[in-house]
């Protein structure tokens, strides 16, 4: 098979996985408090990160202090902080409403970008945050969802799944503040070490050896560990390194789509006219922002 072809399966595999959180992440949120399964995650994936590391023969990276400091601010956030959030907002969010709403990763990532790194933002990245605002809009604030009975519910849920990408955005702009890179592979080792010491003494409060065993919710925390964090990480940069990072940028697109029907084949979600509006305006973003990565990758050069 193509080597081109085979990327982008990889990558699209990677990027249904992602998509696949969302749906699990709600049966987890029915069995166990947020931060016990954020830590029973990091659990079980670091120790094999760490038998990836010894198979491959890679060594820990070594940092200064103030990389240090940044990758455990990454770890806070992107790992425990996008958990813990994604978590607890499919308590009260419907897992199309929050498929739709993890596919704004790209534009969110821009604007923090702008925000935090005073990056100077393109037309076509400008139209592609107005268009992720849109779709998280049309799921947020449509007719249907205002009239329903748990419509304050569902906007409090879909606002902690937007902080999770939010978290998830702090952890790319932080990774680029880095003096000196670190390879994939440790640092998901790393994030899954750093998130298991942050998220277990939090863990410990909740008290989750109190509380009824649920096999649904520890299996969809064994599937969260397994496949889209160890098996993703490993497509995704199988992929990634035989195609472009456009393409690669492009296939993100899959994730509120993958979302949205594994939400209606797995949960028996009904998929609404807004939640498909949603998807339509984020992956219009998608492609924008891809395009506006592309164009600034050529004026670079």
């Amino acid at each position: 098979m193509n080597s081109r072809y085979v990327g982008y399966l990889c990558c699209a595999l990677a990027m249904v996985g992602v998509g696949s959180t969302v749906v699990v992440s709600k049966s987890i949120a029915a069995g166990l408090p947020p931060f016990s399964a954020t830590a029973l995650r990091f659990a079980i994936a670091f120790p094999l990160f760490v038998l990836v590391m010894r198979w491959r023969g890679v060594r820990w990276p070594r940092l200064d202090r103030r990389d240090a400091v940044l990758v455990i601010a990454q770890a806070a956030a992107g790992s425990v902080g996008y958990t813990v959030l994604l978590i607890s907002g499919m308590r009260l969010a419907s897992a199309g409403d929050a498929g739709v709403i993890a596919g704004t990763l790209p534009a969110v990532s821009a604007v923090v970008a702008i925000l935090a790194l005073g990056e100077r933002p393109s037309s076509a990245l400008i139209g592609a945050i107005v268009l992720a605002t849109a779709g998280v809009l049309a799921c947020t604030v449509s007719p249907s969802d205002i009239a329903a009975p748990h419509a304050a519910g569902s906007v409090t849920g879909n606002a902690l799944v937007f902080a999770a990408i939010v978290c998830e955005a702090l952890f790319i702009l932080l990774n680029r503040k880095l003096r000196k890179p670190v390879a994939p592979l440790p640092l998901s080792a790393l994030m899954c070490g750093i998130g298991f010491a942050v998220s277990i003494v939090p863990a410990c409060f909740e008290r989750p050896w109190s509380m009824p065993l649920d096999a649904g919710a520890l299996s969809g925390v064994l599937y969260y560990a397994l496949v889209p964090t160890v098996a993703g990480f490993v497509l995704w940069y199988e992929g990634a390194a035989r195609i472009s990072g456009a393409e690669a940028g492009l296939i993100t697109a899959l994730v509120p789509v993958s979302a949205l029907a594994l939400a209606a084949l797995l949960v028996r979600e009904s998929v609404s006219a807004a939640q498909l509006t949603g998807v339509a305006c984020v992956l219009g973003a998608v492609m924008l922002a891809t395009f506006a990565q592309t164009l600034g990758t050529r004026n670079a050069a």
